[in-house]
């Protein structure tokens, strides 16, 4: 089953149904979501996850709302009368209207995000990239979302597409405190494991990226430096130099992937990095003179 399955199945078994207020918002979380369409006389809301179905029937029957479940081939449909929904929310235009605009009670814009989610939303596998979306009805209902996750402390881009209207998410952190927030906590531990050891993988190799410069760095400047110490060598000028630059030369073409920090330390009398810097430079300057 994929991790966007587990979170709905999650969020299915949720023991949270005899707070009738709480239902009722989470209800109202399903009407804002794209999944829902408005008839002459119904409303359907159509889904291909037995989990979701399962959820806003559930929400119905709390509520005392009559419906009919329906299967067509792999969608499942749930219909029901426009009345019935008006007890909730207003529909006008063929849109549902939340009349309640400005809700502060946590608790209640939690269970609206879950039915959102549960409604109309999908999250892919963490381990390969992080992006959870949530499509709405309308550009209206987007903009709730919008407000009622930024009262939750969750920021979420918006964007409309072909009369497409949805919110999404890419970043880890936020994800996580979205799925905290509707309750889905087994999901949030593993999405959490998943975060750190993705973290952790991008920083070895962030790590091993810059070791491998910094060799590549180190063989390319020893390349330089050998050939410069052995054109000395061939041209008969290298007995010439002065004891610490023969004494440095001799330890690079032994040494040639050695750094400078610790081709300093190889010295008779040890000298730090820019000593080490300054001796091979030197030997550099002299066979470019030849």
């Amino acid at each position: 089953m994929s991790f966007s399955s587990d979170i709905k199945q999650e969020l299915n078994s949720l023991k949270n149904l005899s707070n009738k207020e709480l239902v009722k918002y989470e209800l109202i979380g399903y009407l804002l979501s794209g999944n829902i369409n408005i008839k002459q006389k119904d409303i359907e809301y159509t889904t291909e996850s037995d989990y979701n179905i399962n959820r806003f029937s559930k929400l119905l029957s709390n509520l005392n709302i009559n419906h009919n479940i329906d299967v067509s081939g792999k969608i499942f449909i749930i219909q029901v009368k426009k009345k019935e929904i008006e007890l909730i929310v207003k529909i006008e235009n063929d849109k549902i209207i939340i009349v309640e605009k400005n809700i502060k009670n946590q608790d209640y814009l939690r269970a609206i995000v879950r039915g959102m989610y549960l409604g109309s939303g999908s999250i892919n596998n963490p381990e390969n990239k992080y992006h959870l979306e949530i499509t709405f009805s309308s550009s209206e209902n987007l903009e709730l979302g919008i407000n009622i996750l930024e009262k939750l402390g969750i920021r979420a881009k918006r964007m409309n597409v072909k009369n497409k209207y949805y919110i999404y998410i890419k970043e880890g952190e936020e994800i996580s405190k979205i799925l905290a927030a509707i309750g889905a906590n087994r999901a949030v531990m593993q999405f959490e494991d998943i975060r750190i050891q993705r973290e952790m993988r991008g920083k070895v190799n962030r790590i091993v990226n810059c070791e491998t410069a910094n060799l590549n760095k180190t063989i390319n400047a020893s390349v330089e430096q050998i050939a410069a110490i052995q054109k000395l060598k061939e041209k008969g000028m290298f007995n010439k130099l002065d004891d610490n630059l023969k004494e440095i030369a001799e330890l690079r073409l032994e040494n040639p992937e050695t750094s400078l920090v610790d081709l300093g330390k190889l010295l008779k009398n040890p000298v730090g990095k820019s000593g080490v810097n300054y001796r091979l430079k030197k030997i550099m300057e002299i066979a470019d003179e030849i």
